[in-house]
């Protein structure tokens, strides 16, 4: 098994995708070592050696920060901590989410500013590379003192507590640790709050988000472009100079794929039937494209929290301070996410109104693309369906940030909201795996009405295709070929993803 070597320097979004997906094992450099070690020392020091108050070190949390806690207490503060916070509710948070909410907390205490020991990243380390997963909920977090509940359940096995999946079986986490003999950490000063603050809940899930949504942004080109010739579409729209008198990155690209993927159509030589089409079809390159950028967008955001130290509060060994300030508050994180299902819900709804036209009876089709209208109702209500799910994007694309509710008896008076918008993310995503299936099915359908020839890159993909999904010719169960074109989607090798 290949290492991913975890130095003191910069981790790109490449990275982290290669991590994810190479399943890489971790290993701590000497560089990142001493870090960790001389933040401890520091600590250690300033809590020995002085009387000063530390939020969170020798006090209690939240609005109950000015009540100081005896220094023979400090361990059982952090446990406390821990325990307490423990509230989450809801579903499980996915194995694979929960894997990388671990590496990314090991790479923001691995930059020496949390005062936590080398031994409980170490554990963290354990837990990454033998795939022992905490049992974490997806309800809980404000995204404002960080997800300070999904990572208390990620951190609860640390110490001895809560349930862990292990190859796909559940167990209490005193049974895993028996299994591996190795006993369960005994927090100190600082810990569990170094463990707890930070976003790397929402940052795990919307990474998750924003690869998912580069595959389903390479997923609406295709598909579209299949749309776009079955509706015997001008293709002049996609013309350079059109993009290149507006040159946004997203819409450039988009033009440029569109034209690649019908390279060889007979489509651009037919007789067109208006002088422009629908905006649905027109538009692909400025609607595809404004996604496309906003999830460049997205991926620098990420990009630098990956790289920030998201806890408090703060050592900084070398200026000899320790400062209380708001690096956990997921404000940029919720902002981008918000950003993020606004442009995912976008690639939905436009694909819904494809498939509107593509079933209208215009152009030479069929009504709802059936060899028998009337008797068969063909692919009438694979519409209602893209429409059903397009409409619950679009409330749940309404801005989790704009929201916030107060906390901690009003020690923390605005919050962000991240994690339920890093929820809502997920369910966006899922249902335009859907709606994309919605009009592949219905696209590849309308395709078996032409007579001309489409293009190379086309008529392979639908080819292969067909191997899943038959033509209808009949009526027939289409909740199936959903999930059969979903599955289909989500399991399609895509060579490269670019970031």
């Amino acid at each position: 098994m290949q290492n991913y070597v975890l130095k003191d320097n910069n981790i790109s979004f490449n990275d982290i995708y290669s991590i994810v997906k190479q399943d890489l094992k971790l290993t701590l450099d000497k560089s990142v070592i001493d870090k960790i070690n001389n933040s401890r020392k520091f600590l250690e020091d300033k809590i020995t050696n002085t009387d000063n108050q530390y939020y969170g070190i020798n006090t209690g949390f939240g609005d109950l920060h000015n009540v100081k806690i005896n220094s023979d207490d400090l361990s059982s503060l952090q446990s406390n901590l821990i325990k307490s916070h423990a509230c989450g509710t809801g579903n499980r948070v996915g194995n694979e989410i929960v894997r990388l909410m671990i590496l990314l907390k090991i790479f923001s205490l691995s930059k020496g500013y949390s005062g936590i020991r080398l031994k409980t990243v170490e554990r963290l380390v354990f837990f990454y590379n033998n795939d022992i997963l905490p049992i974490v909920y997806k309800y809980g977090s404000l995204g404002a003192s960080g997800d300070l509940s999904p990572l208390s359940h990620l951190s609860l096995p640390l110490i001895g507590l809560g349930e862990v999946e292990f190859k796909n079986e559940i167990y209490k986490t005193e049974t895993i640790l028996k299994k591996f003999k190795i006993e369960k950490i005994k927090l100190e000063s600082k810990e569990g709050l170094a463990l707890i603050n930070g976003t790397q809940y929402m940052l795990a899930s919307v990474i998750f988000s924003v690869i998912d949504s580069l595959r389903l942004s390479f997923f609406a080109d295709k598909i579209s472009s299949i749309s776009l010739d079955a509706f015997n579409c001008d293709l002049s729209p996609f013309n350079h100079l059109v993009s290149k008198i507006r040159p946004h990155e997203g819409q450039l690209n988009v033009s440029k794929i569109i034209l690649t993927y019908l390279k060889g159509s007979q489509v651009n030589d037919l007789e067109k039937e208006g002088v422009q089409d629908p905006y649905s079809f027109r538009c692909i390159p400025q609607v595809h494209g404004a996604t496309r950028d906003t999830i460049s967008y997205c991926i620098k955001i990420i990009t630098t929290e990956i790289n920030s130290v998201t806890d408090n509060p703060l050592i900084f060994s070398k200026e000899d301070k320790i400062i209380s300030g708001g690096n956990f508050h997921g404000q940029p994180l919720a902002f981008a996410i918000d950003f993020l299902k606004i442009a995912i819900s976008e690639l939905g709804s436009i694909s819904e109104r494809r498939v509107f036209n593509l079933m209208s009876g215009k152009r030479n089709l069929p009504s709802f693309l059936s060899d028998n209208p009337g008797l068969n109702s063909g692919l009438m209500i694979l519409q209602y369906t893209s429409a059903s799910l397009v409409s619950s994007n679009k409330q749940y694309a309404n801005p989790s940030s704009t929201d916030s509710i107060t906390s901690s008896n009003g020690q923390e008076d605005h919050v962000s909201m991240g994690a339920n918008g890093a929820n809502q993310l997920r369910d966006i995503i899922d249902s335009l795996y859907d709606i994309l299936a919605i009009e592949l099915i219905t696209a590849s359908q309308a395709k078996e009405y032409n007579s001309y020839k489409s293009s190379n890159i086309i008529n392979e993909f639908i080819d292969d295709f067909r191997k899943f999904v038959s033509k209808i010719t009949n009526d027939r169960v289409l909740s199936d070929d959903i999930k059969k074109t979903a599955n289909y989607l989500r399991d399609y090798k895509i060579e490269k993803l670019l970031f």
